[in-house]
């Protein structure tokens, strides 16, 4: 496994070279693209259990989309307009993200404690077995600092297909 705390310095050391690689994968054949990280993607995560790291709920928060929103006030038994003031602001994007970091969600065992009803981005985190990767590269490569299995994903990507 790789140390939380050297994963960004092991990032930032590949960084450019991630990014010129991954943003390559744009021209390959999709469907073998696809194959290659779903299986990259399950390997990962046997050996990493996210529930002892947590960093993506640390370090980065999801968007809210407004299914979200609806979905977690009903369960947080507040308004919708309420639990946005409490948790949300709107980012230079225009996007609605947490106000602050750590997730106010993310409870000291690493559970979350709206795991049932968690934001769409963060049932799909970190979005590496989803068709069409090569959609996505450039998230990829920002999630390889915040994600250790991304990080291994990566790495392994470049050995099985070589640029």
């Amino acid at each position: 496994m790789i140390d939380l705390e050297k994963l960004p310095d092991y990032a930032a050391k590949v960084a450019h070279e991630n990014a010129k690689y991954l943003k390559k994968l744009r021209g390959r054949k999709p469907k073998q693209l696809d194959t290659i990280m779903g299986e990259l993607h399950n390997e990962a995560f046997q050996k990493i259990d996210c529930l002892s790291c947590a960093n993506c709920c640390k370090t980065t928060g999801p968007l809210f989309i407004p299914s979200d929103i609806k979905r977690i006030s009903k369960r947080l038994k507040m308004r919708q307009t309420d639990f946005e003031t409490t948790y949300l602001r709107v980012d230079e994007d225009g996007d609605k993200v947490l106000q602050q970091l750590p997730c106010p969600f993310l409870e000291a065992d690493n559970y979350c404690g709206i795991y049932e009803d968690r934001p769409k981005a963060c049932r799909e985190f970190p979005h590496t077995n989803r068709p069409k990767f090569h959609q996505i590269t450039q998230i990829t490569a920002k999630n390889v600092a915040v994600c250790p299995a991304v990080f291994t994903m990566v790495e392994r990507l470049k050995a099985a297909l070589p640029q």
